[in-house]
């Protein structure tokens, strides 16, 4: 496992092959969560918006980003974009160039977190306006230097309120699978990222998993909660940058 510090850069060669790129949004997000990131590595990679909003398991999302993905692509998953991530090298390991997890998790669902989850639905459904991620979510998604950015907030409620309810329930009741054997199994270049202060998908879930996949680089950013593509989105955009111009030696 290697450890990378955020501000570090490598100079790389000019003529690196493009890459195709897919980027698997979380739940409740949409392409607006990757703009910083589809802006800034447009000139080393064509990146493609995964849509997640339809299928009830990790599978059929899985499959539906793979009916239309590129014969072989650079993969990167947020949240709950990282579990369909990690079910695409389940089902295609062949098809995946390299693989990015930033902000998600291995671990299957307990019955607790199922319970949990289910309880949001009830909420979710019951009538009024649907505000998705309201101040105390916020809370605890956001660090706490980004709470009152209202720039980030209004980019999370916008994608709330586009997706909706509906959306919510869907992906929220989709029954998140054990990531740890697709882990061990990967031999092409991965990056596992988080913010230092992620809550929702805490830092020492990704220390494990990079302890599963020896050739991983692990990336903290700091002063970044939960949502590190908005939060901290240059050194998101770097990170991507280094894991797309580093040498692959998977056949």
């Amino acid at each position: 496992m290697k450890q990378r510090a955020e501000g570090r850069t490598e100079s790389r060669s000019a003529g690196a092959e493009r890459a195709e790129l897919i980027l698997i949004p979380g739940l409740l997000n949409d392409a607006e969560l990757w703009r910083d990131q589809v802006s800034g590595l447009s000139g080393i990679a064509t990146c493609h918006i995964a849509d997640i909003t339809k299928g009830g398991t990790q599978r059929e999302l899985a499959q539906s980003v793979l009916a239309d993905a590129p014969a072989r692509f650079a993969l990167a998953g947020f949240s709950l974009g990282g579990y369909v991530a990690q079910e695409i090298a389940r089902l295609a390991p062949g098809r995946i160039t390299r693989l990015a997890l930033l902000d998600t998790s291995f671990r299957p669902d307990t019955s607790e977190r199922l319970a949990g989850r289910h309880a949001l639905n009830k909420a979710a459904l019951a009538p009024g306006r649907f505000h998705g991620f309201g101040d105390r979510l916020l809370t605890t998604y956001l660090d706490p230097s980004h709470v009152a950015d209202e720039r980030i907030v209004a980019r999370i409620r916008a994608m709330t309120e586009r997706l909706g309810a509906e959306t919510f329930v869907r992906q929220n009741g989709i029954e998140r699978k054990d990531g740890t054997e697709v882990l061990r199994s990967l031999t092409c270049p991965v990056t596992i990222l988080c913010g230092e202060n992620d809550r929702v998908t805490p830092l020492a879930d990704h220390y494990e998993m990079a302890r599963l996949v020896p050739q991983a680089k692990l990336v903290v950013i700091p002063g970044s909660g939960h949502m590190t593509p908005l939060e901290n989105p240059n050194a998101v955009t770097e990170a991507l940058r280094d894991w797309l111009l580093e040498p692959n030696q998977d056949p």
